[in-house]
C-alpha cells in the first residue's frame, strides 16, 4: 500500500502526489508533515532507510532558504491536511481548499524561457516574501534591465529541483541557475529538437545535458578550404582547458598543444590499449596472427600505434607521461588526476601543460607536424 494511502487510512487526507516532485523533497513532507515513518518511506522507495533519513536531514538544513521553506509549507498543506483543530479555523480551511499545483508541462515550458535566462552573463532571479512574481534581472554595468517575469509556485518548482540557488539572502533573495539546472535546460531542449527532427539514431536527452558543442575549422589533406566542423567541448578534459585564459588573455592550452594530446589519444585509440571489457576476437580474426607468418596483417595498424604511444612515454618519463596518459587517453577530470597523483589541489594543469609541451616537442622531432593522424 502506498504512503498515501496509509495516510489516508489514519485519517490525514490529502491530494495525491504530483509526478515533478523530487523523491527527496517528498520523504521530507511525508515524514515531518504526513507522520510516515523512515522505515516506512524506505520500504515504499525501495531503498535503505538511511538514504531517506539522509534526504530528510538535507531538506531540514535547506529550509534557512525562505523559498525553500514557503515550498515546502505550501505542499505539505496540499499534501498533508492539518489537525482537526487547524481545520476547523474558518479563516485557513477556504485558504487550503484553494491552492492548486502547477503541472509537468508548465514547468518544462517555462524552465526553457526562465532558465535559458538565467544562463546568460550577469543575469539573477529576484524575489521577496510577499510577492506572487518574481524577476530575472541582468546587470550591464551600472544598469540592472529585467528580462524576464515568472510565477512564485514555478520558482518554487525550481529550487525543489536544485535548478536554482539562493545566491543573495535578504529582504530581496537573489537567485542563480545551478549545474543541475543548465544540465535540465540541455535536456529539455535534447527532448525538443529530438520531437522535431523524429530521427530514433540522435541523442538521448540525458547523453545531450552532457555535452557542450562548438565549432572548429580543420583543412582535410589536399583542400584549400578549411571545413567547419561541430565537437563536443566536454569530451576531452584538454578541450576544457583550452578554453580557460591565462593572467596574460591567452588561451591556457594553444592549438598545438591540444592537437598533440589528441594525436596521443588517438594512437591509443588505434593501439586498442583501453580496458577489454568483452572477448579478444584479435585471434580468431586476423589470419596473419593464426597462421604464424611474420609478414603484414590486420594487426600492424594497433602495433603500430601501440610502438608510438609507448616511444611518447618514455619520452616523457614517470610523472609526465602518467598525467597525460590519464587526462589525454584515460579522459580523467583534472581534480581527478590529482587525486589519483597524490598533487595539490589545481597543481596537475600546470604539469599538463609542461607534459603537453614535451610531447609536442616529441612529436615535432619524431615525424614531423600532423604524420600518423587520421585524414
Amino acid at each position: 500500500m502506498s504512503v498515501i494511502g496509509d495516510v489516508k487510512q489514519h485519517g490525514n487526507g490529502g491530494f495525491p502526489r504530483p509526478a515533478w516532485i523530487p523523491d527527496p523533497a517528498y520523504w521530507y513532507i511525508a515524514h515531518t508533515v504526513g507522520a510516515c515513518s523512515i522505515r516506512g518511506l524506505a520500504r515504499e522507495a525501495g531503498c535503505h532507510a538511511s538514504t531517506i533519513s539522509r534526504q530528510v536531514r538535507r531538506f531540514e538544513q535547506r529550509r534557512d532558504d525562505p523559498l525553500v521553506d514557503s515550498a515546502l509549507h505550501t505542499l505539505g498543506r496540499v499534501l498533508f491536511s492539518y489537525s482537526n483543530s487547524e481545520d476547523s479555523d474558518l479563516m485557513t480551511a477556504p485558504i487550503r481548499q484553494g491552492i492548486s499545483f502547477t503541472d509537468e508541462a508548465t514547468i518544462t515550458r517555462e524552465a526553457k524561457r526562465i532558465l535559458r535566462r538565467l544562463c546568460e552573463t550577469g543575469a539573477f532571479l529576484a524575489i521577496a516574501p510577499d510577492l506572487e512574481k518574481a524577476a530575472v534581472l541582468k546587470e550591464n554595468g551600472t544598469e540592472t534591465t529585467r528580462i524576464g517575469v515568472v510565477s512564485r509556485s514555478i520558482v518554487e518548482a525550481f529550487v525543489l529541483k536544485d535548478w536554482i540557488v539562493c545566491h543573495k539572502p535578504g529582504r530581496v533573495a537573489s537567485y542563480q541557475i545551478t549545474s543541475a539546472g543548465r544540465a535540465a535546460l540541455k535536456r529539455i531542449l535534447a527532448e525538443e529538437a529530438r520531437g522535431a527532427t523524429g530521427f530514433a539514431e540522435a541523442m538521448t536527452p540525458f547523453t545531450e545535458q552532457h555535452c557542450e558543442w562548438a565549432e572548429r575549422e580543420v583543412k582535410e589533406p589536399g583542400e584549400d578550404t578549411p571545413q567547419r566542423i561541430r565537437y563536443n567541448l566536454a569530451e576531452s578534459p584538454l578541450a576544457l582547458l583550452a578554453r580557460r585564459k591565462g593572467k596574460d588573455g591567452k588561451p591556457f592550452l594553444s592549438n598545438e598543444l591540444v592537437g598533440a594530446g589528441e594525436r596521443l589519444r588517438e594512437d591509443f585509440e588505434l593501439a586498442q590499449m583501453g580496458p577489454r571489457v568483452t572477448q579478444n576476437w584479435d585471434r580468431f580474426l586476423s589470419g596473419g596472427d593464426r597462421n604464424g607468418f611474420g609478414g603484414g596483417g590486420q594487426c600492424d595498424g594497433p602495433r603500430a600505434a601501440r610502438d608510438r604511444v609507448g616511444a611518447a612515454l618514455r619520452d616523457l618519463g614517470p610523472g609526465l607521461g602518467d598525467v597525460v596518459l590519464r587526462c589525454c587517453c584515460y579522459l580523467e577530470g583534472m581534480e581527478v588526476a590529482e587525486k589519483r597523483m597524490g598533487w595539490s589541489a589545481r597543481s596537475g594543469k600546470i604539469v599538463l601543460r609542461i607534459a603537453l609541451q614535451r610531447l609536442h616537442r616529441h612529436y615535432e622531432e619524431q615525424s614531423g607536424p600532423g604524420a600518423n593522424m587520421i585524414g
